[in-house]
């Protein structure tokens, strides 16, 4: 059984309702996302290195820090266009039936990113366990941007087994993601 819906099984229940999959489709804060997640993610990428480069040498913890509040802005920029995503497809700027435990986590992925910002400008942390910090914020993004990825290949195998015809160009590769390919 699933939350909100008694009754249904996840196998009868369907990502997307034919308007919600036209409001989806039509939006162009559908493209927004697919262009901001890999974005996000090339960031994260790049952060992740400096990041490990730092704690393993204790070199660079300037552009490691610098680099974490840069992925922590895409993260902001990503979280508000998807939250205008799901108000304009599903009617709610968060916890919309398909997206529920994803904004959910997302909500963890946004407080570790702003403790981070807030530890860095307050000082209130020595430079490994700010680190340690990002690197904690980081894993629960990853964690995110999966649940994200998971919804993407649902989408696609409901578009498929509703035969609509080029499903893969109707979606244009973009869905409310957090990451190339909901989290956001």
């Amino acid at each position: 059984m699933s939350l909100g819906e008694p009754g249904k099984t996840a196998k009868a229940r369907v990502l997307y309702t034919e308007q919600e999959r036209k409001r989806r489709d039509a939006s162009v804060w559908t493209l927004v996302q697919g262009i901001l997640a890999p974005i996000q993610f090339f960031v994260f990428l790049i952060s992740l290195a400096l990041i490990i480069y730092f704690l393993t040498t204790g070199k660079a913890q300037g552009p490691a820090e610098i680099s974490v509040v840069i992925k922590t802005l895409t993260l902001y920029a990503i979280m508000i266009t998807g939250s205008i995503w799901e108000k304009h497809v599903f009617g709610c700027y968060l916890f919309a039936r398909p997206f529920f435990w994803e904004d959910v986590f997302s909500i963890l992925v946004l407080a570790l990113h702003t403790a981070y910002l807030v530890a860095l400008f307050t000082n209130s942390l020595a430079p490994a366990p700010l680190m340690w910090l990002a690197l904690a914020a980081y894993a629960t993004y990853v964690v995110n941007a999966g649940q994200f990825l998971w919804k993407l290949r649902l989408a696609r195998l409901d578009q498929a087994s509703r035969g609509t015809a080029n499903a893969g160009e109707n979606m244009s590769g973009a869905t409310r993601l957090q990451v190339a390919g909901p989290i956001q």
